[in-house]
């Protein structure tokens, strides 16, 4: 719900009640990922998008009725070629979307949570959307309960101690990885298994990217990663280049060696590194370190050439073949690129693919789904062209 959180919160502190409609699942080509969300507001009012349109209409009424009943739901949305037009889910696939109520009693937690989050501390909501136990055999937790996780603490409770116990674990596993998606428990936090479903938002903050070198194409590279949501930070050893008057779309400009900043500074599974001097003395020190930390990219702008000499150099300071191999140079996919901003283009092009496994290819002559799905749940629903899942607490 980050694309919505704010306007959430306005509406919290305001004392009204609204409806939160938010993709949990996807399966093949669903047009959002799961998290993206959509407020429904007493004045009938919509803030947010679920599908882009596809189906929401249909998810704005249901929202309407569960704002006034207070009764959370879970509603899949699929279709198949022949009704996709009757339906609205034009281009395909399966959508999963709870819609839940919120408002200072269901969820007294918001405001601590909004204050994490504008503070760019990590944490995690885990809500429970489904519950297909036996309540003759476990009543279970009711659908709607939640936990808020931190890396050190958590706030409320799902049901037993071993449930919380086993979400709390696996959310901050998720929350480490920037990750949002569904797990599945048994009642008493059994792993893996089908009876109970937890939502799990991640609200970590935003992945960085460090762009060294302050060279023409790097404004235009600074720019696209900032639009993409990244946290930019500009590097170079040279101060008379990196200003903040240069670099108006970074986060931050640093004047420092490349190769001492990164050894420095802290980075994730999630950070990429464009490494655009093009020049030996920065970038194969830089690139020694780099290619030895868990980084989700590394590229290096230069020619063939310039590429092949890094390598060389790389190589007579004993790094080995396999990580030498996470190298992305020359920087960006094949577009014709020339002028800066097509550059910046180029790279958040590459930067995506890596990121999703895309080929770069063009959509015309590739097979398979549109979006990869990452969802955490390994299997598709059944072959049903369109299905309900409705759960209601009681």
């Amino acid at each position: 719900m980050r694309d919505v959180f704010t306007e959430l919160v306005d509406f919290w502190r305001s004392g009204q009640e609204v409806a939160l409609a938010t993709v949990v699942q996807t399966w093949s080509s669903a047009p959002r990922q799961p998290g993206a969300a959509m407020i429904v507001a007493a004045d009938a009012s919509a803030v947010g998008s679920v599908s882009g349109g596809c189906v929401e209409g249909a998810v704005y009424e249901l929202a309407s009725e569960v704002r006034q009943t207070g009764v959370p739901v879970l509603q899949r949305y699929g279709v198949s070629d022949d009704d996709a037009f009757a339906v609205g889910l034009t281009c395909g696939g399966i959508l999963d979307i709870f819609i839940e109520r919120i408002d200072a009693v269901s969820f007294p937690e918001l405001g601590a949570l909004a204050e994490d989050i504008e503070a760019a501390r990590p944490v995690a909501v885990a809500t429970v959307i489904a519950n297909e136990a036996d309540p003759s055999q476990q009543p279970g937790p009711l659908v709607g309960a939640r936990m808020i996780i931190r890396p050190d603490s958590a706030v409320g409770g799902l049901g037993s101690q071993r449930l919380d116990d086993a979400v709390r674990d696996d959310a901050r596993g998720l929350l480490e990885q920037g990750r949002t998606g569904v797990l599945h428990y048994g009642p008493d936090g059994e792993r893996r298994v089908d009876e109970l479903s937890v939502f799990v938002s991640s609200f970590a903050p935003r992945p960085r990217m460090i762009v060294f070198g302050a060279i023409d194409f790097a404004p235009s590279v600074a720019r696209m990663g900032s639009f993409l949501g990244y946290h930019v930070t500009v590097c170079d050893a040279r101060p008379i280049f990196a200003t903040r008057k240069r670099f108006p779309d970074a986060d931050e400009v640093i004047v420092q060696w490349p190769h001492r900043y990164l050894a420095e500074t802290e980075v994730d599974e999630r950070t990429v590194v464009c490494v655009l001097t093009h020049d030996p003395k920065f970038d194969v020190p830089l690139l020694e370190i780099a290619l030895r930390l868990p980084l989700a990219y590394v590229g290096a702008m230069g020619s063939r050439r310039t590429n092949d000499d890094r390598l060389s150099q790389l190589r007579e300071r004993g790094m080995a073949e396999h990580e030498l191999a996470r190298l992305h140079a020359p920087i960006g996919l094949d577009i014709g690129a020339r002028t800066p901003e097509e550059t910046a283009a180029s790279i958040a092009a590459e930067i995506i693919a890596t990121r999703w496994g895309g080929s770069g290819a063009p959509l015309t002559t590739a097979h398979g789904p549109i979006h990869r799905d990452i969802a955490l749940s390994p299997s598709p629903p059944g072959p049903t062209a369109q299905s309900e899942l409705s759960m209601e607490s009681t």
